[in-house]
């Protein structure tokens, strides 16, 4: 696996460019298929900075989107306690397998510490993956309208902390 390079893939936070929105909502409707005005109003809402929650976040290449995800306050589940949610986690496959996920979802947990929101969550298929990156399986939850459950992880961080490496 390649070493995750911050200069030529940093993360970036959608509130620190709101230019990158409209790309970043298409990116995310193109990855997804959820409405694209679904990712636009989420991101106004980021955009506004009332709240912690939502945020929006992207790794580029350049000028473009690579990776990305965001953290919403239900990811399409019957779990409405377990909030906020990981949401929408995605790697451009040509980009995979270097790190940059990981990377991602480090970035995020401590940012949202910082931003008084320690634990999170996150809704998935994967059996092994988040668990490399500190998530620990917390139970199984009914997605929207999906017959079988899923995992549903959890990752607590001391708020108010984080490594301030994301330069």
């Amino acid at each position: 696996m390649k070493a995750f390079d911050m200069e030529r893939y940093p993360v970036v936070k959608l509130a620190d460019r709101p230019e990158l929105k409209e790309q970043a909502a298409a990116w995310f409707h193109e990855k997804w298929g959820i409405p694209l005005e679904v990712y636009l109003e989420s991101m106004d809402q980021c955009l506004s900075g009332e709240a912690p929650v939502p945020q929006w976040y992207a790794v580029l290449e350049d000028d473009r989107i690579i990776a990305g995800l965001g953290v919403i306050e239900n990811d399409f589940h019957d779990r409405k306690d377990l909030t906020p949610n990981v949401c929408a986690v995605y790697v451009e496959e040509a980009r995979r397998c270097q790190g940059i996920a990981g990377r991602m979802l480090r970035f995020v947990c401590e940012d949202m510490a910082r931003r008084g929101v320690g634990t999170l969550y996150l809704l998935t298929d994967h059996t092994s993956f988040y668990e490399r990156y500190g998530w620990e399986l917390l139970c199984m939850v009914r997605g929207d309208g999906e017959e079988e459950p899923s995992r549903m992880y959890v990752h607590h961080e001391e708020e108010g902390t984080g490594s301030g490496d994301e330069k």
